[in-house]
């Protein structure tokens, strides 16, 4: 699914998006991130980044959303649950769908999660509400179903709702009962939801064994456990001893096919029957607490004993233990409202700081990198910290040769939280920030800027080429102009060959020469030329957005596409010229004017013209063209609650072509507040202002029809 180069580029992307907040002009992007990030998780067992990291940039996108819901896609991550189908496997599907779950960090948040399901359930405060909790097992999910009490099917989580099938897997699992007496309960057929894992100590013992026969090392047991389970032999499935924990009675259907669920009424009760059925569970007479002052309390003393389970854990699931009451919470489209889970904080540990090295962006931005004695966290290795920047260093009083303690708060990436003062024995070095550009290898030095408001250094001239290497890195890119198979690793290939110096060398390849290197040949090299080919015809937009103009973002790139007939003609653009248009501020202005008064650029983007990139305007970049008779010409208008007829997006857009403007908050500009069902906060303000007319959805779709 992604080509090999693609990798390192979405893990710095990855990097960047944790390090600053991201803007709606990231919102493509963030998205694209998370993408890459289910399908290395989910699909390939090998993630690249933390569980915690990945709800950071997930939560960071629901914001995003929340704040433009009319940016909101179908195919957004936020509008599904997580990947792992393959082409390897057949697909099958769950009787249920099979969805991720919410996280919360501490009391605070569980006390929250007890508030919503009280208002979800419409209970009062005094009504004891008794919850189960569980171990959060860090492994592979599975789907298990039963059908006239035998072992009919097993699944991996899949997408949700379709999984890959590996009963053959499954069936070698000594944990997973081949025949379960179902139909002594009254169910003919049955779905249960399990985890796979592998014990710690098993790990330890198929990593000494693999080091003796010098394989590669396993990563850790959650990933090897998740792999365990495609393995296309299932003697090696046997081999690593993967345990198979179930955790949910998910589907009961009796003899006439209703809904067999309904006789086990609680959580708790259908865990005993698993349990009583031959599954392997967590401890279920430790499951069920009073209420969510109990939860807080067993998570607690869960969390200070971890290290004492036989088992990654890396928290605890809460789930309502009523089924009627889980109905009445239901879900959103990625997790269930009735269960949360709860991450435990990161250990940390003690390293020394070895070293720091500079890396240079784009932009010129030059992050400091701490190198670190190796260590053990969390089930990952660390060596590498970022240290941010200057004030990072200075804030934290750091030194070469300091004793630091590191940490990774809640699965987030590690970060040094303090040196240890009291361990230093008078040879540490302090680290003195660079003046001059530490990347650039040539004779001339060239001096660091740091502008107003920002806190990193930057090269402002690059003359060693450094930049201009991450420029053509960008500028190939999915997130610019996608050229397929042209990622970090062929731009650096072919780079270091003398191939291409700058964007503009993209579009003079000799074929020819690149079908002879190794790896490529003829096909690989069409189409290469192929996908170079039609990012020529890329709108103008994509084109400007490629350029790596400091802070000029994607959709300050469409604003300015459209406005324009082709690129050359910011060459005499004021700052006047910019800012009249909306959206466009003075840094943005004063960056592209600086960017389009060098003359090397303009020379490139002539000479990416005569190879025939495109330059000018296009249809995709033209605003679109409202009637003055439009329905709703002039108007503003917001969406809020569900809507059944059609997606939001759907409706933003026709709207969008009734002349309307969307707007992502109710305020005084607001003309028109379309509600659906549930809906929220929004109505009631938009109610209290009196000026906004209220709508229902079909009243919407009579006016605009």
């Amino acid at each position: 699914m992604y080509q090999a180069q693609e990798h390192a580029s979405y893990y710095d992307l990855s990097k960047e998006l944790l390090k600053s907040p991201t803007s709606v002009d990231d919102i493509e992007l963030l998205r694209d991130v998370l993408r890459y990030h289910e399908w290395k998780y989910y699909v390939v067992n090998d993630p690249v980044i933390s569980d915690y990291e990945y709800d950071v940039l997930y939560k960071q996108l629901v914001e995003l959303e929340r704040a433009h819901p009319e940016l909101i896609s179908p195919d957004s991550p936020t509008q599904r649950v997580s990947p792992d189908l393959t082409s390897e496997f057949p697909s099958v599907p769950h009787l249920t769908p099979m969805l991720s779950l919410d996280n919360s960090y501490n009391a605070e948040d569980l006390l929250k999660f007890d508030e919503q399901v009280r208002k979800l359930t419409q209970s009062s405060a005094d009504r004891k509400i008794t919850y189960c909790v569980e171990p959060k097992f860090d492994g592979g999910s599975i789907a298990l179903v039963y059908e006239d009490d035998r072992l009919l099917r097993a699944a991996t989580r899949g997408n949700g709702f379709f999984g890959e099938e590996i009963t053959p897997n499954a069936r070698i699992l000594p944990s997973i009962p081949l025949r379960a007496s179902f139909s002594k309960h009254g169910i003919k057929r049955a779905e249960i939801r399990g985890e796979a894992v592998i014990s710690k100590e098993k790990f330890e013992q198929l990593n000494r064994e693999r080091a003796s026969q010098d394989l590669t090392l396993l990563a850790n047991p959650r990933n090897s456990a998740a792999g365990g389970l495609r393995t296309k032999d299932p003697q090696e499935t046997r081999n690593r001893e993967i345990e198979v924990f179930a955790f949910h009675l998910s589907y009961a259907e009796d003899e006439q096919g209703g809904d067999a669920l309904q006789k086990v009424d609680n959580h708790f009760d259908q865990m005993q029957l698993l349990y009583n059925l031959g599954f392997k569970t967590a401890n279920v007479s430790t499951l069920k607490a009073k209420d969510i002052h109990a939860v807080i309390d067993k998570v607690s003393a869960w969390e200070g004993k971890r290290d004492d389970f036989p088992y990654e854990i890396d928290g605890a699931v809460v789930k309502v233990n009523e089924v009627v009451l889980q109905e009445l919470c239901g879900s959103t489209q990625h997790h269930p409202r009735w269960a949360v889970a709860y991450k435990f904080k990161a250990k940390q540990a003690t390293t020394t700081l070895l070293d720091v090295e500079y890396q240079v962006g784009k932009i010129g931005s030059i992050t400091p990198v701490a190198k670190v004695e190796p260590v053990h966290i969390a089930g990952v290795t660390v060596s590498s910290i970022s240290l941010h920047n200057e004030e990072f260093i200075r804030s934290r009083d750091l030194r070469l040769g300091d004793k630091i303690i590191i940490e990774r708060a809640g699965d987030v990436i590690p970060y040094i939280v303090k040196s240890l003062e009291d361990l230093r024995d008078g040879t540490e070095v302090p680290i003195i920030f660079p003046t001059h550009c530490p990347v650039n290898d040539r004779a001339e030095k060239i001096a660091l800027v740091r502008e107003e408001g920002e806190a990193a250094w930057r090269c402002p001239d690059c003359i060693c080429g450094a930049q201009d290497l991450q420029k053509i890195i960008f500028h190939v890119s999915k997130e610019a102009m996608d050229i397929d198979g042209f990622g970090k690793a062929n731009v650096e290939r072919f780079y270091n060959l003398g191939w291409i110096k700058n964007i503009s060398d993209v579009y003079d390849l000799d074929y020819e020469k690149i079908e002879k290197l190794e790896g490529f040949g003829k096909r690989s090299a069409e189409k290469l030329k192929k996908s170079i080919e039609k990012a020529k015809r890329n709108p103008l937009s994509k084109l400007l957005h490629s350029l790596s103009i400091h802070h000029l973002g994607k959709k300050a790139s469409g604003i300015i596409a459209s406005e324009i007939g082709d690129i050359f003609e910011l060459q005499n653009w004021t700052e006047d010229d910019f800012i009249r248009i909306r959206d466009i501020g003075p840094v943005v202005a004063r960056n592209v004017m600086r960017y389009f008064s060098r003359h090397d650029n303009i020379d490139m983007l002539k000479q990416m013209e005569a190879m025939g990139v495109n330059i000018r305007q296009s249809e995709d970049d033209r605003p679109p063209e409202i009637s003055p008779d439009a329905p709703l010409a002039g108007k503003t208008i917001l969406f809020t609650g569900s809507l059944q007829k059609m997606t939001r997006l759907e409706a933003k857009k026709l709207a969008e072509k009734s002349g309307a403007k969307n707007l992502s908050a109710v305020s005084s500009n607001l003309d028109i507040l379309v509600v659906g069902e549930n809906a929220g906060s929004k109505l009631k303000k938009a109610t209290d202002l009196g000026s906004v007319q209220i709508l229902s959805e079909e009243e919407f779709l009579n006016i605009v029809s």
